[in-house]
């Protein structure tokens, strides 16, 4: 049988496609823009047939009906990652989530660890061999690919058909359903004189030739525009988006000095423009990967001058970081931060920076502190962290004793803290 017959068997409206699921199932979904909102529109309007059913997903993009406290026992939200959609659901209760390294999400699937009984998954139009590209969230979806019952894929001609180990067969699709809408688009966070007072710091201390991993959020896009005068910048990162595209298009980025995947970026899930998911279509510089090969800390730590940027939340007179919660309650995940950390640390003539400003809530609270808060969940620890940024300088731990540590970030801490500080490292035997 044809892939365009099999094609026109498959393809049926999301109402019906969403029937494959079963009472009990796990149905998985990529990170962000690669959810397929057609079907999760119509699994949360069906929700009341169901029961005991879970969807988990890193970074839900877009508020859906399911997230609904009153209907959890017939569709829950199970977190790889909180999101605006969730954080509400998460820190009253009523969404569970998974603590994970992103890198070992796959493999979680892979030994059952975490189910995956379907996939639902944004795609593009299928190529004339009958392929798909799941170019937008390749993360732990393919891994989830190979678990699952049933597939099913909201097939859109917006969604880039990308270069790399992303592509799905029509032979294996359950069911699939086409829309036309535009793909969501996230634009670049905004940048204060904080953000890039930090960036500065940063981007001074990347040499030519480096290759990069850029979380998001302002700061690390900060750095991104004060890359302009580098050369021969590579990527080898787990979000691709608009600030990484714009130095491509600048000449900046060119991959060629990488050793490892020598003229090529990159990602495992795309966040950003209409421009970027264009971008994307069929380049040859990009190639879209699972998790557990952009993440994996050994697999990335091959490349040589690997600069990883992140950002946190709140670091302690150690070097934690807690990147994730406010105290107990959950506001994000693990992501992908302390891998590439990880990763930083292993490269030869890597770098890994953590970067956040000084303060919060109008300069009233300090980020860097004698201890964390109770119950903050710790993302990257103190034996993994090395240098910290914040608008007042740069902190260098590694291979520093606990006082060094502590002197170095109490020198970068905003000045009207620094005091109170010292007289609490001086109470912690730190001073």
């Amino acid at each position: 049988m044809s892939a365009r017959v099999q094609y026109l068997q498959k393809r049926m409206a999301a109402d019906d496609a969403i029937r494959v699921v079963r009472d009990g199932d796990t149905v998985v979904v990529p990170t962000a823009v690669g959810e397929p909102p057609s079907l999760l529109t119509a699994l949360s309007a069906a929700r009341r047939d169901f029961r005991n059913v879970t969807v988990s997903q890193i970074l839900p993009v877009r508020k859906y009906d399911y997230f609904d406290p009153e209907t959890a026992e017939h569709i829950r939200h199970t977190a790889y990652f909180f999101s605006g959609a969730t954080r509400a659901g998460g820190q009253q209760g009523w969404i569970d989530f998974i603590p994970a390294y992103f890198s070992e999400l796959p493999m979680l699937i892979d030994r059952g660890l975490t189910p995956a009984d379907v996939v639902f998954s944004m795609a593009s139009p299928m190529d004339e061999h009958g392929f798909f590209s799941l170019s937008l969230g390749v993360d732990y979806t393919m891994a989830a690919l190979e678990k699952a019952r049933a597939i099913v894929l909201e097939v859109n001609p917006n969604v880039p058909f990308a270069n790399g180990d992303c592509h799905i067969h029509i032979s294996q699709v359950a069911a699939l359903v086409e829309s036309e809408d535009p793909l969501l688009e996230v634009g670049l966070p905004k940048i204060g004189p904080v953000q890039e007072a930090i960036g500065k710091y940063v981007a001074d201390m990347i040499p030519d030739g480096a290759t990069l991993q850029i979380g998001y959020g302002g700061i690390p896009d900060a750095v991104v525009m004060q890359l302009t005068d580098k050369r021969d910048l590579g990527i080898h990162t787990e979000m691709v988006g608009d600030g990484i595209m714009t130095l491509v298009e600048a000449g900046v980025v060119t991959n060629r000095r990488k050793n490892y995947h020598h003229g090529k970026m990159l990602a495992t899930f795309a966040l950003g423009s209409k421009k970027l998911y264009q971008f994307m279509n069929r380049n040859p510089a990009l190639e879209m990967h699972p998790v557990d090969f952009t993440n994996d800390p050994y697999l990335a730590g091959q490349n040589d001058n690997l600069h990883a940027i992140n950002a946190t939340m709140q670091i302690d007179f150690l070097g934690q970081c807690g990147s994730e919660s406010l105290g107990t309650a959950p506001y994000s995940g693990t992501g992908g931060q302390a891998d590439f950390v990880r990763a930083a640390n292993r490269s030869k003539g890597g770098k890994s920076f953590i970067v956040l400003p000084s303060t919060a809530k109008d300069d009233t609270i300090s980020r860097i502190v004698p201890t964390l808060a109770q119950g903050t969940h710790v993302t990257t620890s103190k034996n993994d962290v090395n240098y910290v940024v914040t608008e007042y300088g740069v902190a260098q731990l590694r291979g520093k004793t606990a006082k060094q540590r502590c002197a170095e970030l109490i020198a970068i801490a905003h000045p009207d803290f620094r005091g109170e500080l010292r007289e609490a490292a001086r109470k912690l035997k730190l001073l």
